[in-house]
């Protein structure tokens, strides 16, 4: 496997925060992380081809099952794990493990797998789009059911802050594509960083304040290995189970490994961002955010993995 500087970046920021937490009080680190927010999506509507996008649309056999996996399947499947906390609802793990199950699934990195894989690269472009946009309503609305009764969580607030966060400097890329599209696809890599940068630094923030406020030392060791063991099982679980599915309703190779790919990311960037927003700066976030750390790090590791076996297969 190869090394992935990004991963071990967030990982280090954990480091960080737990030595020096007091970074947050030198850096206007909040100013910073919501600047970096809107440029994120701003980019990223500079560099969405709208050709790609609408080619991909009539492909709903894999719209369905995607969004199905990502917004349906995953919270679902992390209710059932309800019984393996003993506070339930309560839980601040399972409410961060919740968390991960209702997120949207990633943009740039499953359009990257997909490519790599030789699989549909227009529907993974379509797919990976639309989660994004359903994820500001779908997100909030799963969270609104668990936490209306234990927190101030109020669904139009949450929508209204997503929409301003993620939608409104989407629109102006999208706005601005004909002047600065091109620029924005050829230096991709670079304003890469950009996100890269932005998320380690919401990283380390929503860690440094669970450590300052002594959060972690609440949490049995064995609860945290059992939750880790919870998102492994969590991934191979919809990971094969999407692949099952295709081979039964009669899938080709592209649709499925697009299906496969896209179903089962989590995106690290939405998480960042809807954790700021849902929870503010409350004591957890750090908490919160471990699940899709650890979801992030294992899909990326192991869908290149598979990206490279199904790269190197001979069409028939």
């Amino acid at each position: 496997m190869k090394f992935n500087g990004f991963i071990s970046a967030l990982f280090l920021a954990i480091v960080v925060a737990y030595f020096l937490p007091q970074g947050t009080e030198i850096l206007p680190l909040k100013t910073i992380t919501d600047i970096g927010i809107g440029l994120i999506f701003f980019f990223y509507g500079l560099k969405l081809s709208p050709h790609e996008f609408r080619e991909g649309l009539m492909n709903y056999k894999v719209h369905i099952l995607v969004q199905a996996s990502t917004f349906v399947l995953f919270p679902i499947l992390t209710l059932l794990c309800l019984p393996f906390f003993e506070k339930g609802v309560e839980s601040q793990l399972w409410i961060a493990l919740f968390f991960l199950g209702t997120l949207p699934s990633t943009v740039s990195s499953s359009i990257v797998m997909v490519s790599l894989a030789r699989g549909n690269l227009p529907t993974a472009i379509f797919n990976a789009s639309l989660s994004g946009l359903l994820g500001i309503v779908m997100t909030p609305l799963w969270l609104s059911f668990f936490l209306k009764s234990t927190t101030d969580f109020q669904f139009l607030d949450v929508i209204l802050k997503l929409c301003w966060q993620i939608v409104f400097p989407l629109i102006i890329g999208l706005l601005l594509q004909k002047i600065w599209g091109h620029f924005a696809r050829k230096h991709s890599k670079k304003l890469g960083l950009l996100d890269k940068t932005t998320i380690t630094l919401i990283v380390y923030s929503s860690f440094s304040n669970s450590f300052t406020s002594g959060v972690f030392t609440s949490v049995d060791p064995l609860d945290l290995a059992k939750l880790v063991i919870i998102v492994v099982i969590l991934f191979f679980l919809v990971y094969f189970g999407i692949g099952a599915f295709c081979n039964l309703m009669g899938y080709n190779i592209k649709d499925k490994i697009t299906s496969q790919f896209c179903g089962t990311k989590k995106s690290l960037v939405h998480g960042s961002v809807m954790v700021k927003v849902i929870f503010g700066n409350s004591a957890n976030t750090g908490l919160l955010l471990l699940p899709v750390m650890l979801f992030h790090s294992l899909q990326l590791l192991i869908i290149a993995f598979f990206a490279e076996k199904y790269g190197h297969r001979e069409d028939n």
